[in-house]
């Protein structure tokens, strides 16, 4: 049940055409810009939670002094890419 409203957004009318233009059939322009909203807050969220994993992670290294080159992390990302492939394609 909705029960409250975001504020009337005035755009320019080129925003609004390029907006009506991209809309599915069936869709609402309302529609569009609610999940687009719901897209934006979920990227915002996942933006802050990686940026205090990284955060969380310096300190976590700055307290042991354990440090990764870039070639140790890229060659171990490379080996979960190989994995994760090899499992797709059983």
């Amino acid at each position: 049940m909705k029960s409250a409203t975001i504020p009337s957004l005035r755009v320019e009318p080129e925003l609004r055409k390029a907006a009506e233009n991209v809309l599915r059939e069936g869709e609402t322009l309302s529609g569009f810009m609610e999940a687009s909203l719901r897209a934006g807050i979920r990227h915002r969220i996942e933006q802050q939670e990686f940026i205090a994993r990284g955060l969380a992670a310096k300190d976590e290294a700055l307290q042991t002094g354990e440090y990764y080159s870039a070639e140790t992390v890229h060659d171990e990302l490379r080996s979960m890419l190989s994995r994760a492939e090899e499992n797709g394609r059983k």
